[in-house]
């Protein structure tokens, strides 16, 4: 393996990484995917690929769709339990260069939720082509089908995430950072109505407690209900930490200054329509994060 092999991997791990992340939702397993690949480049003589990027790409996805199919067929039945996919957790004043490579084409939590839903070919065929401009032709042999089956399970993918009305958020992120901060200011006072007011009256919110506390991990829709849901945890301790979720208005919220949730809101027309948060605090660990703001 020699040097200049090595630079060419890293110049394409940002993508494959971004790859990963959206076939996978995690992280950690997003991580072990570009791994895996650059294992498989070091073991194989790619001098005469033409495209370099779009070969580790197709390695990554393919690594990617083993996983995922493990990972259904390790469940005997549908999950039942709420699961957030992990967030993007940046600065509220900005993302790095590495966590904006993880969100172009506004991969929003709420997207990456349905993301989920999908069956490994259809996720594959969605991402590798609408995401990431791969032609039906190369994404085919990956998944075993012809061209024109591949184009219909991205089509079929396509129409979920339309059906889930997946919907972007404001893009003035001081508005979006007013509301949310309106929120938990109504949160506080203990305002059931100026939190109904806050919010959309279709609203989701969508809390994960993970293995450590199954007890906070439920799917609540409704305005009333996710009022009367945040008051009665409102009074729990924790500083909560501006930031930025998936590059939209969030909260990392930490306790004698560890990481113990993250929250991310969609905020449209200023109405909160979508809240996601991890509450199990092993799970907000693992994605290493720093007290984000003094």
């Amino acid at each position: 393996m020699s040097e200049a092999d090595v630079e060419s991997f890293e110049r394409n791990r940002a993508r494959l990484r971004a790859v990963a992340y959206r076939m996978l939702g995690s992280f950690t397993e997003a991580d072990d995917a570009v791994q895996e690949a650059w294992l498989r480049f070091s073991q194989t003589d790619a001098s005469g690929v033409d495209n370099l990027g779009a070969w580790l790409t197709t390695i990554t996805a393919r690594v990617c769709l083993n996983v995922l199919r493990a990972r259904n067929a390790r469940r005997e039945e549908p999950l039942h339990d709420v699961h957030v996919p992990d967030p993007v957790v940046s600065r509220a004043d900005g993302t790095n260069p590495e966590e904006q490579a993880l969100l172009a084409d506004s991969v929003g939590l709420a997207l990456q939720v349905v993301l989920d839903t999908l069956t490994p070919a259809e996720r594959l065929a969605f991402v590798l082509h609408d995401m990431f401009g791969l032609p039906f032709d190369d994404i085919a042999p990956m998944v075993g089908r012809t061209p024109a089956t591949t184009r219909q399970l991205a089509s079929r993918a396509r129409r979920r995430v339309r059906g889930a009305d997946v919907q972007s958020p404001d893009p003035d992120l001081g508005r979006q950072r007013e509301v949310v901060d309106a929120f938990f200011a109504a949160a506080h006072r203990g305002d059931f109505d100026a939190l109904v007011a806050l919010l959309d009256p279709d609203v989701l919110l969508r809390s994960d407690g993970g293995t450590a506390h199954p007890e906070f991990s439920v799917a609540i829709h409704g305005a009333a209900e996710v009022a009367r849901r945040t008051l009665s945890v409102a009074s729990t301790t924790g500083i909560k930490h501006p930031a930025l979720v998936n590059g939209a208005a969030g909260v990392v919220v930490t306790l004698h200054g560890t990481p113990v949730a993250v929250m991310g809101f969609t905020v449209v027309r200023g109405k909160i329509t979508e809240i996601n948060a991890i509450v199990d605090p092993e799970r907000v660990d693992r994605l290493g994060l720093a007290v984000l703001d003094d």
